[in-house]
């Protein structure tokens, strides 16, 4: 029992940083922007909320600071790729690479280390115990004890199907992804309207990895975004970036990331263990690829 609520509790944890991206990606999804820079942003989310945490002495300044700097390469992304122009592709793979370079350096010239910085001056976000719920057996140990980002993510997610489903935004959103001609026509920018889903997305991945590395863990590493954004980015084509189905897919992925850690404790090999999240994301690919060129010949 003992082995099964900490493969649960894996998965939440795994699946936080996940659904957060996902999330963010799910509003530049619907408005037409092919956002792959998720991974830079999260990555500078990390590094930034430990700076905060670290020199302010408070996780929620670095939570705020997490934010500023994912919004900051949101902000890089809007410049090119819907001021300029450019290839959106293009931009978020060079955005992806900037962010893995300036985390590296900043490490090296802040923190003076290579690799991990670890230390017990980085203050991270608290666990939340949830009274009365918490003395229920088993479910008690899931439901309370949770870091604070992972009932975020929760509001976060039925939030984000109110804004998109239920809410003259979200309509304004989805036509700038499906008809952005008649949207422009309507007199409503559908270039502000990728604007904003952008900067949307950039808070998100902020918070994805605030998470990281005040929750998930206490430190921050080089690359510690490990991928989470390619894998958030696979959550959002699978279910056509449905919030609801993004969380769904979020803990099949954290699902996986919790299995590995459990077959540490079995002593399997650390090099296989990290690789299952993202075997299931292939796998998962590969049946979505499958099932959409059978609709294709249907």
């Amino acid at each position: 029992m003992k082995a099964f609520i900490g493969l649960i509790n894996g998965m939440i944890s795994g699946a936080t940083p996940i659904l957060l991206a996902a999330l963010g990606g799910v509003f530049t999804y619907y408005a037409g922007v092919f956002n792959i820079a998720m991974e830079g942003m999260m990555l500078v989310g990390a590094f930034f909320a430990v700076l905060g945490s670290y020199f302010l002495g408070s996780w929620l300044w670095g939570i705020g600071l997490a934010i500023f700097g994912s919004l900051a390469l949101a902000l890089i992304f809007i410049l090119f790729a819907v001021g300029l122009k450019t290839d959106e592709f293009v931009t978020g793979i060079a955005l992806n690479l900037f962010a893995l370079g300036i985390t590296t350096y900043l490490l090296r010239q802040i923190f003076k280390v290579k690799g991990v910085f670890s230390n017990p001056g980085i203050i991270p976000i608290p666990a939340i115990k949830i009274p009365l719920i918490e003395n229920i057996p088993v479910l008690g140990k899931i439901l309370s004890g949770q870091n604070l980002m992972v009932y975020i993510a929760i509001l976060i997610t039925w939030l984000s199907y109110f804004l998109i489903f239920r809410t003259r935004f979200g309509l304004r959103l989805r036509a700038a992804g499906y008809n952005a001609a008649r949207l422009d026509s309507s007199g409503v920018s559908s270039a502000w309207m990728r604007v904003w889903s952008l900067l949307i997305c950039g808070v998100f991945c902020g918070l994805a990895g605030a998470f990281l590395s005040l929750g998930y863990v206490n430190l921050f590493a080089e690359n510690m975004s490990a991928g989470r954004g390619w894998i958030s980015l696979a959550a959002i084509i699978l279910v056509n970036g449905h919030p609801l189905g993004v969380a769904l897919i979020s803990l099949l992925f954290g699902f996986s990331d919790g299995l590995g850690l459990l077959l540490q404790g079995y002593q399997a090999p650390a090099q296989f263990t990290a690789m299952v999240p993202y075997l299931a994301t292939l796998i998962a690919l590969y049946f979505y690829a499958v099932r959409a060129k059978e609709k294709r010949i249907r």
